[in-house]
């Protein structure tokens, strides 16, 4: 989706929140596989993902166009969803209960995944290094598995990740560097 589409896509969802369907048909399936890769736990990752999106549904009326696109502002509340996951002991979403609540939402959680569970399900039981390498992955500090996972997982370019982790470019490059040299270390 190009700038001007993105634009026109924000301008509807504030006239009308229905329209943010469309945000949500674009980005869930992506967003949720980047919270997976994170996290490796399907039922985890509906929790955070369903969050992730709520939170950008109470939110799009305030988001401006401001020279970060629509994706990298979803991936950013994901990352924030995820860092608060690893943070807590137990991830609880705090705003669950409204999301159920919400009628206009109803539609959102009426979504087919179960055969989205089995394919990705399938696919990481399917890859033996990947697994070996999430798990060394959840050794390293929060700082590097997020441009790990934003730069190898979802092959977001270090331009986009700055945008995603409000980081300058050169401190992206110095913590994918220093996150692969750890990763290469416990493999």
């Amino acid at each position: 989706m190009n700038p001007q589409q993105e634009r026109y896509l924000i301008e509807q969802c504030h006239k009308d929140p229905q329209a943010f369907g469309q945000v949500f048909d674009l980005w869930y399936k992506p967003i949720f596989g980047y919270i997976m890769r994170r996290t490796g736990n399907y039922d985890l990752s509906k929790d955070i993902a369903a969050e992730t999106f709520l939170k950008a549904f109470l939110k799009i009326n305030g988001f401006q166009w401001r020279g970060i696109g629509l994706s990298s502002w979803l991936y950013r509340i994901a990352t924030n969803e995820l860092n608060q996951y690893h943070r807590a002991s137990k991830y609880k979403p705090q705003s669950l209960q409204q999301l159920l609540e919400d009628p206009q939402m109803e539609k959102l959680l009426h979504r087919d995944v179960d055969d989205e569970r089995e394919v990705i399900e399938m696919e990481i039981k399917a890859h033996d290094e990947y697994n070996l390498i999430r798990v060394n992955l959840l050794k390293l500090d929060i700082k590097y598995q997020e441009v790990i996972a934003l730069r190898y997982f979802e092959q977001k370019s270090n331009s986009q990740i700055s945008e995603i982790l409000d980081k300058n470019q050169g401190t992206v490059k110095s913590l994918l560097s220093r996150g692969l040299e750890k990763l290469r270390n416990l493999m």
